[in-house]
């Protein structure tokens, strides 16, 4: 952000958390169109966790670089994808997505999103009401 007194941290938080919804998104479609494919092991990443990471919390222990380039970007360092297998995945048969857990995902994936829009919507709202009284 340009100034961190005017917009602050609260707008930072804001563009992450639209990041790591949009990437939870693109796992969960890809869950979705992968339904038929033998072997396929679902991906999901937990947004709060993500989220906190994004935010400048600590990297993980377990991440090893083996070259230096490896890992470079900061944005692909803050996200993680779980594979995550259903109670009763057979990876040689078709059922290792469950459509309707998946359904769920992206239905809740979609209120946060939403909600999250509506935040920077308002904070929005407050700068051009506090520029708007500030010029009279």
């Amino acid at each position: 952000m340009a100034d961190s007194r005017i917009f602050g941290h609260t707008s930072q938080m804001i563009g992450k958390a639209l990041d790591v919804s949009a990437k939870r998104h693109n796992l969960i479609s890809g869950n979705i169109a992968n339904m038929d494919t033998i072997g396929y092991k679902p991906t999901d990443l937990d947004f709060n966790e993500t989220l906190k990471r994004a935010m400048g919390d600590k990297e993980p222990d377990y991440l090893d670089k083996t070259h230096s380039k490896h890992l470079s970007s900061e944005d692909e360092k803050s996200f993680s994808m779980n594979g995550e297998n259903s109670e009763d995945v057979d990876i040689y048969h078709l059922d290792s997505v469950n459509i309707d857990r998946e359904m769920m995902n992206l239905m809740e994936n979609n209120i946060k999103y939403r909600t999250i829009v509506e935040m920077k919507l308002r904070k929005s709202k407050i700068m051009s009401y506090a520029i708007e009284q500030g010029g009279k």
